[in-house]
C-alpha cells in the first residue's frame, strides 16, 4: 500500500491512540502547531456548523490547522480525489458500501488491530461496529479502516402516549408483547397500525425497512449479512420467514389503517397523520427518527416513541438497524492519527450531542448532555443495542435494494405471497450478474 511507509512512522501514535478508552475528560491531544489537517466530509447546513465545533476543539486542544471541505457531493469527491493521488487526510462516508470499494483499491489506511479492539470494547455491539469498518484491502486481506461517528436508528415505533393511556395499552417490551397488542387493539375496534410506502419514484421503500428489521429479528446477524451479499438467496426459506413477518401486520385488515391494499398507496409523508386523529385511526407508526418531520403542525410534542422490540422466543438479543457516518484516514499523517485518537475521546461526541442531528453507540458519553429527551432515549437504544447493522436495501445492488426489492414490497401488500416477491426480487439479482 502507498501509505505504508508513514503508517509505519505513525505507529507509536496509533498506540497511544488506541490503546484505552478516554474519560469524560477534555482531550489533550498531542502538539500540532504548524500541522495542516485536511477534512471530506457529507454535513452541510447546520450539520456543518456543529462538526465545525467539534474540529474547533481539536485545533484548541493541538495546535493543528483543521481545513475541512463539506458538501452533498462529497462522496463523489472522495472517490475522484483518492483515484488522483491527492485525497484529503481524513474522508468521511455516509456508509460503509463506498468505504470498502475504496479500501478495494488501496485507497484507505489500515487503523490497525488495536484500534478495532477498542471500538469492540468501547462501543456498544462493538463486534457489529468493529465489522462494519472491516474491508478487504488490495491484497484481499481484511483490515480494520474506520470508526463510525455520528450514526441514526430505525427501528422505531410511533404512538401517542395520551392514546395509549386513554385505553391502557403498556408500551410491548417483545415482539410477541406487539403482537398481542395488535390483536387486543383490533379486538377493541381501532386499528393497531399506520403504514405507507407511497415515495412517488421511491415508493415501496418504507417496506424494504420493516423486512429489514425483521430479518434482524428472526434470523442471526450473519444471515442478515449473507442476505445483504446474496450469499444468503431473497427467496431463502429465512429471508421469506421475514417478509411474512412483515405481513403478519402489514396484510390484515383488522390491523392496519385503510387496510391492507392501501398501504402502497398512502404517502409515508402521510401515513403517521393517522395518530393524531380523534379518534386515532391508528396507535402505532413504525419509522425510523426523522418521521416527526411529518407530523401535522403542532403536533410532535404530543408523540414519543419505543424501540420496535425483538422476539423473546427468537433469543437475538436487541438488534438495532440504521446508518451513520464513517470516519477513514485516505492521507496518513500524525494529525490524522491524533484526530482519530480524538475520535475516541467522550468530548468528541460530546460536543456535537449538545446540538441536534448527532446519536453515538460510544458507551463513554454522558447520555445528559444529549440536547433533547428523544435523542437521549435514541442514544438509550443505541447503548442498549446487542447488534446493530445498516439498511440492506441501501447496501445492495442498486437495481435490487432501490428497484425490485422496492417493487417487492408494493406487489406483496397488493397480495402477491412472499414467496412469489422473493422469488422475482432473486431473479432481478441474478440478471445483474
Amino acid at each position: 500500500m502507498k501509505h505504508s511507509a508513514i503508517a509505519s512512522a505513525c505507529a507509536a501514535v496509533l498506540v497511544a491512540a488506541v490503546g484505552q478508552a478516554h474519560a469524560a475528560a477534555d482531550y489533550k491531544g498531542p502538539n500540532l502547531k504548524g500541522e495542516t489537517l485536511t477534512i471530506t466530509c457529507p454535513w452541510t447546513g447546520a450539520e456543518e456548523l456543529n462538526f465545525k465545533k467539534v474540529l474547533g476543539a481539536f485545533e484548541k486542544a493541538t495546535g493543528a490547522t483543521v481545513k475541512h471541505s463539506c458538501s452533498q457531493s462529497s462522496e463523489q469527491q472522495i472517490v475522484i480525489d483518492i483515484k488522483a493521488g491527492s485525497p484529503s487526510n481524513i474522508s468521511v462516508f455516509p456508509q460503509p458500501g463506498l468505504a470498502a470499494n475504496m479500501a478495494a483499491i488501496g485507497g484507505l489506511v489500515p487503523l490497525g488491530d488495536k484500534a478495532k479492539d477498542w471500538v469492540k470494547k468501547n462501543y456498544a455491539a462493538g463486534q457489529s461496529w468493529a465489522d462494519l469498518g472491516t474491508y478487504k484491502d488490495k491484497a484481499g486481506k481484511s483490515q480494520f479502516y474506520g470508526l463510525f461517528y455520528n450514526v441514526n436508528v430505525k427501528s422505531l415505533v410511533w404512538y401517542v402516549p395520551e392514546n395509549f393511556k386513554e385505553k391502557g395499552y403498556k408500551v410491548p417490551k417483545t415482539m410477541e408483547d406487539l403482537q398481542a397488542l395488535t390483536k387486543k387493539i383490533a379486538a377493541d375496534g381501532g386499528k393497531a397500525w399506520c403504514i405507507g410506502l407511497g415515495s412517488d419514484a421511491a415508493t415501496g421503500w418504507p417496506g424494504t425497512d420493516w423486512v429489514e428489521d425483521m430479518m434482524l429479528r428472526t434470523q442471526t446477524p450473519d444471515v442478515y449479512d449473507g442476505w445483504v451479499n446474496n450469499t444468503v438467496k431473497f427467496n431463502d426459506k429465512r429471508v421469506i420467514e421475514a417478509l411474512d413477518a412483515y405481513g403478519w401486520f402489514a396484510k390484515n385488515d383488522a390491523y392496519v389503517d385503510g387496510g391492507a391494499k392501501a398501504v402502497a398507496t398512502i404517502s409515508f409523508k402521510d401515513s403517521p397523520k393517522g395518530l393524531f386523529g380523534t379518534p386515532p385511526k391508528c396507535y402505532m407508526h413504525r419509522q425510523a427518527s426523522f418521521i416527526p418531520a411529518f407530523f401535522p403542525e403542532g403536533k410532535a410534542s404530543e408523540a414519543d416513541f419505543f424501540y420496535f422490540p425483538s422476539f423473546a422466543s427468537k433469543k437475538l438479543g436487541n438488534p438495532v438497524l440504521g446508518g451513520g457516518t464513517i470516519m477513514t484516514i485516505t492521507k496518513d499523517s500524525k494529525a490524522a492519527r491524533a484526530f482519530m485518537d480524538y475520535l475516541q475521546s467522550s468530548q468528541a461526541h460530546e460536543i456535537w450531542m449538545g446540538e441536534d442531528g448527532f446519536l453515538t453507540p460510544l458507551k463513554t458519553v454522558d447520555l445528559a448532555k444529549y440536547k433533547t429527551a428523544a435523542q437521549r432515549k435514541q442514544g438509550e437504544i443505541l447503548l442498549n443495542a446487542t447488534t446493530f447493522r445498516f439498511d440492506g436495501s441501501d447496501l445492495m445492488p442498486g437495481a435490487v435494494g432501490a428497484g425490485s426489492f422496492w417493487k417487492g414490497m408494493v406487489d406483496f401488500s397488493s397480495g402477491k405471497s412472499a414467496k412469489e416477491v422473493a422469488d422475482d426480487i432473486q431473479k432481478s439479482w441474478d440478471a445483474i450478474k
